[in-house]
């Protein structure tokens, strides 16, 4: 029986050591792939600040020319050219002097 429970105490030790350098090789290959990878990775997109509101001393256009804006979008709006949604947003920005 001696020689038994040591052949099985070898084999554990055999087994632990082998499952130990395997997971070393792993994790040493994962860092390495990492390291490859990284570099090649793009760099994040930088955007640019938006432009400064428009000073409060200039002039706003006349409120005939909003108007006359105004409508050359509905005409846009119903000829199909331009989506409700564009209209909003163009409207908007004539609205609010931007």
């Amino acid at each position: 029986m001696p020689g038994l429970i040591r052949g099985v105490a070898r084999t554990a030790a055999i087994a632990g050591t082998a499952t130990a350098v395997s997971n070393r090789v792993s994790r040493r290959q994962a860092g390495r792939w990492a390291a490859q990878e990284a570099p090649q990775a793009a760099p994040a997109p930088t955007y640019a600040a938006p432009p400064p509101p428009p000073p409060a001393a200039a002039a706003a256009p006349p409120m005939d020319d909003k108007l006359a804006q105004l409508a050359q979008l509905g005409t846009l709006r119903d000829s199909g050219v331009l989506t409700d949604a564009e209209f909003e947003v163009q409207k908007a920005r004539i609205l609010g002097g931007y």
